[in-house]
């Protein structure tokens, strides 16, 4: 596993209810966690993450794309636990390899 970044610290002070949200799914705290993860890694493969509506799109290097839905209802209302199923789902789908620690993201490509 290849450290692709840090968590950013100040993603969960963008958590509901602290932070007014209207989305239902804590759309600022996704932005704020994934921004980071717009990196390369040190072979200088690139990293994308974005999100769109719903939808977490991870691109590793040119060919590898895979997307994640923000479930709700299927998975649980807590933003931070519905953000890791999107981003495992997003992850499969791409055909790689995450893991989200404490304090780091790590990507086996």
């Amino acid at each position: 596993m290849i450290k692709l970044c840090d968590i950013n610290p100040s993603a969960t002070a963008k958590l509901p209810p602290a932070f007014t949200d209207k989305s239902g799914i804590g759309v600022h705290y996704v932005d704020a966690f994934i921004k980071p993860m717009n990196a390369a890694l040190p072979d200088g493969t690139r990293v994308a993450c974005k999100r769109r509506g719903l939808k977490v799109t991870l691109k590793v290097g040119l060919t590898k794309k895979g997307d994640g839905l923000m479930r709700r209802l299927q998975v649980s209302r807590d933003p931070v636990i519905m953000l890791q199923a999107c981003l495992a789902e997003a992850a499969t789908a791409a055909g790689v390899q995450l893991q989200v620690t404490e304090q780091e993201i790590l990507i086996a490509p």
